[in-house]
């Protein structure tokens, strides 16, 4: 075992402080972002949850630019895009994606503007590439409190909220007459969605973020029609495909012919990617369509 490990692994893997730290913070944030990303696809709200990716460029450019840490930068501008998201827009889902083109615009417009000034006033080093593809590597230790703090309230409003969110994502009349506060539960679940797609993007990167929180749910809901186990799946597909991301960049250090290694956020991206599309293999969907009937059956 040990001999296999050092095949795949390369040295000073668990050694290393800054990898350790990316192990739990980045762990952290992909399984909150694969429970949160369950009802962001139910609910079809993955446009929302897109743009709200790209919002995160326009908080992480600030704050580099003021000086602050980038976390509060993507969490800042995360909550205050989706209340305005839900503030302008309307019930129905062409309203929803209207207003939500129009915050869109208007905060990537920023974010080229915080950008410019990073490179050009503050000359803000390595500042683009760390906003638009992340860094896990330089995640300070000090920050995975305030991480482990905003996951935490994000899953407290999915679990609190689970009936009315999942009977809402159902139909939004039936959840009415059940005397669900649809817009209430609407809002308090985009704000959870705000800080997940905040917290992915210091991971992996503001563009790139979109792929934890909707990859590993729309892969779970092709094995399992159960929402439960769905979403218990999603957060552990995001979190193998985090941890085997880091893995992989590591060991990619050690890669001819250059030898400067590849980025955590490529790896975790194609992996989310891949896990997909294993899922749509005719084996592995109908093992998740047999296990969706027999617990319909009760067999």
């Amino acid at each position: 075992m040990t001999h296999l490990l050092r095949m795949i692994v390369e040295p000073g893997f668990f050694a290393n402080q800054p990898v350790r730290v990316a192990l739990l913070a980045g762990g952290v944030v992909a399984l909150v972002s694969g429970v949160v990303g369950m009802f962001t696809v139910l609910r079809g709200q993955a446009f929302a949850g897109h743009a709200l990716a790209d919002l995160g460029a326009t908080g992480g450019s600030g704050a580099f630019l003021i000086g602050v840490n980038p976390l509060w930068g993507f969490v800042g501008i995360g909550v205050a895009a989706a209340g305005v998201m839900e503030a302008i827009g309307i019930r129905r889902p062409r309203g929803r994606d209207v207003a939500t083109g129009i915050v869109l615009g208007a905060g990537l417009g920023l974010a080229a503007l915080f950008l410019y000034w990073d490179a050009t006033v503050t000359n803000t080093t390595g500042a683009t590439l760390s906003v638009l593809f992340g860094s896990m590597f330089v995640i300070s230790g000090s920050t995975v409190p305030f991480i482990a703090a905003l996951s935490a309230l994000a899953l407290a409003v999915v679990v609190l909220l689970y009936r009315p969110l999942l009977l809402s994502s159902v139909s939004t009349d039936m959840a009415t007459v059940r005397g669900v506060a649809v817009r209430a539960t609407g809002t308090a679940y985009l704000l959870a969605m705000a800080v997940a797609v905040s917290l992915a993007a210091l991971t992996i990167g503001a563009i790139l973020s979109t792929a934890l929180l909707i990859g590993p749910a729309a892969t779970a809901l092709r094995l399992t029609s159960r929402t439960g186990l769905a979403v218990l799946w999603s957060g552990l597909i995001g979190v193998a495909a985090t941890w085997l991301g880091i893995l992989l960049a590591w060991d990619s250090f050690y890669w001819p012919p250059v030898r400067h290694g590849w980025p955590v956020s490529f790896f975790v991206v194609t992996l989310v990617f891949l896990f997909y599309l294993i899922a749509q293999l005719p084996a592995v969907g109908r093992i998740g369509r047999a296990r969706a009937r027999q617990a319909r059956t009760g067999g």
